[in-house]
Protein backbone atom coordinates (compact mmCIF):
# COMPACT_ATOMS: atom_id res chain seq x y z
CA UNK A 1 0.00 0.00 0.00
CA UNK A 2 1.41 3.42 -0.88
CA UNK A 3 2.18 5.54 2.14
CA UNK A 4 4.03 8.74 2.86
CA UNK A 5 5.55 10.20 5.99
CA UNK A 6 3.41 12.75 7.79
CA UNK A 7 4.08 15.44 10.36
CA UNK A 8 5.43 14.06 13.60
CA UNK A 9 6.71 10.89 11.92
CA UNK A 10 3.24 9.41 11.32
CA UNK A 11 2.45 7.43 8.19
CA UNK A 12 -0.29 8.63 5.84
CA UNK A 13 -1.81 6.91 2.84
CA UNK A 14 -1.32 8.61 -0.51
CA UNK A 15 -4.41 9.97 -2.27
CA UNK A 16 -4.59 9.05 -5.96
CA UNK A 17 -6.59 10.70 -8.74
CA UNK A 18 -8.33 8.16 -10.98
CA UNK A 19 -9.57 10.30 -13.83
CA UNK A 20 -11.34 7.46 -15.66
CA UNK A 21 -13.37 6.62 -12.53
CA UNK A 22 -13.81 10.28 -11.54
CA UNK A 23 -12.53 9.54 -8.07
CA UNK A 24 -9.85 10.52 -5.62
CA UNK A 25 -9.01 7.45 -3.57
CA UNK A 26 -6.57 5.53 -1.44
CA UNK A 27 -4.37 3.06 -3.34
CA UNK A 28 -6.60 0.16 -2.23
CA UNK A 29 -9.72 2.02 -3.43
CA UNK A 30 -11.49 1.56 -0.11
CA UNK A 31 -11.71 5.27 0.79
CA UNK A 32 -12.72 7.67 -1.95
CA UNK A 33 -14.30 10.93 -3.03
CA UNK A 34 -16.56 10.51 -6.07
CA UNK A 35 -17.24 13.45 -8.38
CA UNK A 36 -18.88 14.20 -11.70
CA UNK A 37 -18.06 16.94 -14.17
CA UNK A 38 -20.70 19.45 -15.14
CA UNK A 39 -20.67 22.30 -17.63
CA UNK A 40 -21.49 25.74 -16.28
CA UNK A 41 -22.81 28.19 -18.86
CA UNK A 42 -21.01 31.49 -18.85
CA UNK A 43 -23.08 34.43 -17.69
CA UNK A 44 -24.63 36.53 -20.44
CA UNK A 45 -22.36 39.41 -19.45
CA UNK A 46 -19.21 37.50 -20.41
CA UNK A 47 -17.27 38.55 -23.50
CA UNK A 48 -17.77 35.23 -25.31
CA UNK A 49 -21.55 35.56 -25.49
CA UNK A 50 -22.16 32.50 -23.31
CA UNK A 51 -20.89 30.05 -25.93
CA UNK A 52 -18.15 28.50 -23.79
CA UNK A 53 -18.88 26.44 -20.69
CA UNK A 54 -16.66 26.26 -17.62
CA UNK A 55 -16.14 22.94 -15.85
CA UNK A 56 -17.76 22.38 -12.48
CA UNK A 57 -16.64 19.53 -10.23
CA UNK A 58 -19.74 18.21 -8.46
CA UNK A 59 -18.36 16.40 -5.41
CA UNK A 60 -21.15 13.90 -4.83
CA UNK A 61 -19.90 11.39 -2.26
CA UNK A 62 -17.09 10.83 0.22
CA UNK A 63 -16.64 7.41 1.79
CA UNK A 64 -14.17 6.12 4.37
CA UNK A 65 -14.68 2.59 5.75
CA UNK A 66 -14.89 2.13 9.52
CA UNK A 67 -11.43 0.56 9.63
CA UNK A 68 -9.88 3.80 8.29
CA UNK A 69 -11.95 6.40 10.13
CA UNK A 70 -10.46 8.82 12.64
CA UNK A 71 -7.28 9.39 10.62
CA UNK A 72 -8.33 12.54 8.77
CA UNK A 73 -8.60 10.62 5.52
CA UNK A 74 -11.90 12.18 4.38
CA UNK A 75 -10.38 15.65 4.78
CA UNK A 76 -7.28 14.59 2.83
CA UNK A 77 -9.45 13.27 -0.01
CA UNK A 78 -11.21 16.65 -0.05
CA UNK A 79 -7.89 18.53 0.06
CA UNK A 80 -6.75 16.65 -3.04
CA UNK A 81 -10.02 17.22 -4.91
CA UNK A 82 -10.17 20.96 -4.11
CA UNK A 83 -6.50 21.42 -5.05
CA UNK A 84 -7.20 19.63 -8.35
CA UNK A 85 -10.20 21.89 -9.01
CA UNK A 86 -8.11 24.99 -8.33
CA UNK A 87 -5.24 23.84 -10.58
CA UNK A 88 -7.68 23.20 -13.42
CA UNK A 89 -9.71 26.39 -13.04
CA UNK A 90 -12.88 24.56 -12.00
CA UNK A 91 -15.71 25.64 -9.75
CA UNK A 92 -16.98 23.21 -7.10
CA UNK A 93 -20.51 22.09 -6.31
CA UNK A 94 -20.36 20.42 -2.86
CA UNK A 95 -23.30 17.99 -3.13
CA UNK A 96 -21.80 15.62 -0.53
CA UNK A 97 -23.08 16.52 2.96
CA UNK A 98 -19.68 15.81 4.58
CA UNK A 99 -18.07 18.39 2.31
CA UNK A 100 -20.75 21.07 2.67
CA UNK A 101 -21.47 20.61 6.38
CA UNK A 102 -18.14 19.54 7.87
CA UNK A 103 -15.17 20.04 5.55
CA UNK A 104 -15.91 23.52 4.17
CA UNK A 105 -16.72 25.12 7.56
CA UNK A 106 -13.37 23.77 8.82
CA UNK A 107 -11.51 24.84 5.64
CA UNK A 108 -12.97 28.19 4.54
CA UNK A 109 -9.98 28.90 2.28
CA UNK A 110 -11.71 26.74 -0.37
CA UNK A 111 -14.98 28.73 -0.34
CA UNK A 112 -13.77 30.87 -3.25
CA UNK A 113 -14.13 27.81 -5.53
CA UNK A 114 -17.67 26.96 -4.43
CA UNK A 115 -20.43 27.67 -6.93
CA UNK A 116 -22.81 30.31 -5.60
CA UNK A 117 -26.58 30.51 -6.01
CA UNK A 118 -26.13 33.62 -8.19
CA UNK A 119 -24.16 31.71 -10.83
CA UNK A 120 -25.82 29.89 -13.75
CA UNK A 121 -26.88 26.31 -12.99
CA UNK A 122 -24.48 23.67 -14.38
CA UNK A 123 -25.55 20.77 -16.61
CA UNK A 124 -24.08 17.32 -17.25
CA UNK A 125 -21.09 17.10 -19.60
Amino acid sequence: MAKEGGAGGGVREVVLWREEARRFETPDGEAYLQYRLLAQPRSSSSDDGGATAAAVMDMVHTYVPGSKRGRGLAARLCDAAFAHARRHGMRVLPTCSYISETYLPRNPEWNELVLTEKEPKPSSM
